[in-house]
């Protein structure tokens, strides 16, 4: 059984998962998800966002889809919002930062708005969903 040390969020349904890096002289390895973790629903596809120096990426919504993500380079700072009008923890605002430093899987469920900023040169964001991305299935809040 692959154990998780799973820590609940202020919004109902948002988890913070901590994940091992095995260190290695060569170059860490740096755990992200498996098939084995409760977590995972299933596999629609992967990508990396990069982002600069002081620039927002956001707000997205996925009406769907479940994100699974990770840092695994530069620290990234989450702030998430619960936009599910039947949500026990509807308006409610988390803020999360992300590094290989402290690394963690995010989960963050549909319906919840999120938006991520970083202070090094650059930084990455992977993602993982649960479904294939559809633009009809992600509403972008213009800015």
């Amino acid at each position: 059984m692959n154990k998780l040390k799973i820590t609940c969020m202020k919004i109902i349904g948002l988890k913070i998962i901590k994940k091992e890096i095995f260190k290695n002289s060569k170059g860490d390895i740096i755990k992200y998800i498996s098939k084995k973790d409760k977590i995972f629903k299933k596999f629609g596809e992967v990508y990396f966002s990069e982002i600069k120096k002081n620039k927002r990426k956001g707000w997205n919504l996925h009406k769907r889809n479940y994100c699974l993500v990770t840092v695994p380079f530069g620290k990234v700072k989450f702030t998430l919002f619960d936009g599910r009008k039947n949500s026990k923890t509807h308006k409610t605002i988390n803020k999360i930062t992300l590094s290989k430093k402290k690394h963690k899987v995010l989960l963050i469920p549909p319906g919840i708005w999120f938006s991520f900023t970083t202070t090094t040169e650059k930084s990455l964001v992977a993602n993982i969903l649960n479904n294939i991305h559809s633009p009809k299935e992600t509403i972008k809040f213009p800015i």
